[in-house]
Order: structure tokens, then sequence, then C-alpha cells
């Protein structure tokens, strides 16, 4: 069995308007000792991460315990975001239709075909092992649809707010098996 573990980022610095380098909160940042800790008790084979700072700074605590370099792959970044991008009804209108996205945004069906063939080339590298990913809401949220494709708008508001989480997806091969949601913190 290969289980791969999505750690969406701890707190981010709102105000902070480059999306790439928008560094934690000091709360996130104190945040990420229970990412940590989780991990204390489950040793990763491997870690890999979103190329954006929130990410990796969630799991680098983490990933340092064990002595582990963080992998990144561009197709896990987050949702490249237009004006108003991140509105109720934007997100409402994108997960009501998987191909609309705003003028300079991309559409819930875009994040989740980059993030999906990321995740299927980190199942066939990594068989039989634990990995530990770091992600964002969004990024997260598209997967497990395509993975549960009931899991919609009304899951990623669910989650929206949890900063961090911890949620494990199980394959047998390229079969998936199941999901178990281990730590949220619900953060603004």
């Amino acid at each position: 069995m290969t289980r791969l573990f999505f750690v969406r980022h701890a707190q981010p610095e709102h105000s902070w308007t480059d999306d790439r380098t928008r560094p934690l909160t000091p709360q996130g940042m104190a945040d990420t000792a229970q990412v940590r800790a989780f991990f204390e008790q489950v040793q990763p084979d491997a870690a890999y991460s979103s190329p954006y700072r929130r990410s990796m700074d969630t799991i680098r605590s983490a990933a340092e315990y064990w002595g582990m370099e963080i992998r990144t792959d561009e197709r896990l970044r987050e949702r490249e975001g237009g004006p108003d991008g991140s509105g109720r009804a934007m997100i409402e209108r994108r997960w009501a239709d998987r191909d609309f996205h705003e003028a300079g945004g991309e559409s819930i069906r875009m994040v989740q075909d980059r993030n999906v063939a990321a995740v299927l080339d980190i199942l066939a590298e990594n068989q039989g092992k634990t990995v530990m990913i770091g992600t964002h809401g969004t990024a997260l949220s598209s997967i497990l649809n395509h993975f549960e494709p009931d899991f919609g708008c009304a899951e990623f508001f669910r989650l929206k707010h949890w900063m961090p989480c911890i949620v494990e997806l199980d394959f047998a091969g390229q079969d998936y098996l199941g999901r178990t949601e281990h730590l949220f913190i619900t953060r603004p």
C-alpha cells in the first residue's frame, strides 16, 4: 500500500501580495510544530511540495526531522487567480462549472489536471511507500474530487480554513482505497 499524506499549508500572511513567496504568519509558523509532531510518529520515505513558500515552510520541520530533502513540483502549485477570484460567488461558480475561470485565472479542471498528473507520477515513483506532500486548499480539493467525484464546493468550504491540515490518501498500485483526515486546525 502507498500512503500519500497531503499537508495543506498553515495560515499564510494574507496581506502579502506575491502569491509564490507569501510567508506564514507567526501563528502559522507555530502551527507547523503540530505537523512535525504528527510526522515524528509517521515516517515518510519522500517529501514533495508545491514550490510556494507557505507549502514548503509548513512541511520543512518534519522533513528536516527525518533528514529529507523536499522535492518541488511546479504542477502542485495553487490555482492561478484572477481579479476577485477568491470571492464566495466566484468559488461556487467555478465548482458548478469546473471549466469556468475568470480572466487571468485557472478553472478547477485546469488545477485538477496538473495536480493529478503530479500525484500519479509520485505514485508511480513511490510504490509501497509513505509520502508527505505540501499542498494548497484548491489543489487538494481538486485532487480529492478526482478520486471522490462527490467531493465538491461544500466540501471545499469545509476545509477552506483548515490551516494546516493533513489528509491521507491510500492506494494499492494506482487504485484509490480511501481517505483519512488526521489533523486540522481552523484558522481565519
